[in-house]
């Protein structure tokens, strides 16, 4: 199907996002988060605009829809579900995942079935089906070619029901056996007495970002932007995870400071600390101020560790962004197209 969109000044960069659903909001939120707010004072227009990325224009879709304006490259970037994306890229190799884990919109595509029946296993299933059905399993689905290729896998006969309202009524009603469909906490299959099976997991999902590979590959203004989402969200991704530290430390030197604080592993920052002279009116302090950027998980021990070396005035602050000198998605985007990162690829060029 092909999915119309308006005519574009051949300059124009185009980012989908979902118009509604689950992704919806949390995508907004996500950019906004990145430094990447949308400008959308007309909540029923179709289009948008992000401030900090000139010339890019934003385009609210279906997700479904995102995945197949991407394959066909009428748009040339969008977020949404990596269900979607597995189950509408085809078999062309046009749409390419520019980043797999946004951190959003996390589901898993699963295997249900009613929990009168006594099946727990996917071998469970095939047995059922074999020796109690003696004929083809029926199945609802959103999601017919993940969820097929999954039943065969694991040779189960089946046919597939194609839903578009709620799956979960399908077996109740008697025109499905079992259903596939999107999990999150598994509260909705047990209200309907649907029980998910242990190892029937099709896909784990959450929001990832997608681009058209022809576009990246022949438009360099395509791929500049591309590379400036990237550069942002990898920032905020990895700064979302550690906080800054700054703590006061006497000392005979700034050396002698550093050598403390790397004996112990959970304040030595990303690449070592910073150590710096506190200049005091009070001569002869021997004051230093240490700067350390540490995971949240280490947080409790990194502030124990502080204290042991005589740590005080203790500051911990959230971090927006951590640049890399070089984004690791970046780079295998660029290896994907068989490019390097020179000056007309590089952030701002």
């Amino acid at each position: 199907m092909r999915i119309p969109t308006p005519a574009r000044d051949p300059e124009e960069v185009r980012l989908s996002l979902p118009s509604k659903g689950r992704l919806a909001q949390p995508a907004r939120d996500f950019l906004a988060r990145c430094g990447l707010e949308i400008d959308h004072p007309n909540p029923r227009r179709y289009q948008a605009s992000i401030p900090a990325l000139p010339g890019l224009t934003v385009l609210f879709q279906r997700a479904r829809d995102i995945v197949v304006s991407v394959r066909e490259g009428s748009v040339d970037l969008g977020i949404t579900g990596r269900d979607v994306v597995e189950e509408h890229r085809g078999d062309a190799d046009d749409v390419l995942i520019l980043h797999d884990a946004l951190g959003f919109g996390h589901c898993a595509l699963t295997i249900a079935v009613p929990e009168a029946w006594d099946v727990t296993t996917m071998a469970d299933l095939q047995r059922y089906v074999q020796e109690t059905l003696d004929r083809a399993l029926r199945v609802a689905t959103k999601f017919p070619k993940l969820t097929s290729r999954f039943l065969a896998r694991h040779q189960v006969p089946h046919t597939l029901v194609t839903v578009e309202g709620a799956l979960e009524i399908a077996p109740v009603i008697g025109y499905a056996d079992a259903i596939a469909d999107l999990v999150t906490t598994g509260q909705t299959l047990r209200d309907n007495r649907l029980r998910p099976l242990q190892d029937g997991v099709i896909l784990r999902s959450q929001a990832v970002l997608i681009g058209n590979r022809r576009n990246l590959k022949t438009r360099p203004r395509v791929l500049r932007v591309a590379l400036h989402l990237l550069e942002y969200i990898e920032a905020r991704l990895r700064a979302e995870e550690h906080y800054l530290v700054i703590a006061n430390v006497r000392g005979e030197s700034a050396e002698a400071v550093a050598r403390r604080v790397l004996a112990h592993p959970h304040i030595r920052g990303l690449q070592g600390p910073t150590v710096a002279p506190v200049f005091s009116s009070q001569q002869g302090d021997g004051w230093f101020s240490i700067s350390i950027v540490v995971r949240q998980q280490d947080l409790p021990q990194a502030i124990r560790e502080l204290r042991s070396i005589g740590g005080s005035g203790v500051i911990v602050t959230p971090v927006r962004y951590i640049f890399e000198e070089e984004p690791p998605r970046a780079r295998r985007l660029l290896e994907d197209l068989g490019l390097s990162l020179d000056a007309s690829t590089r952030l701002g060029g």
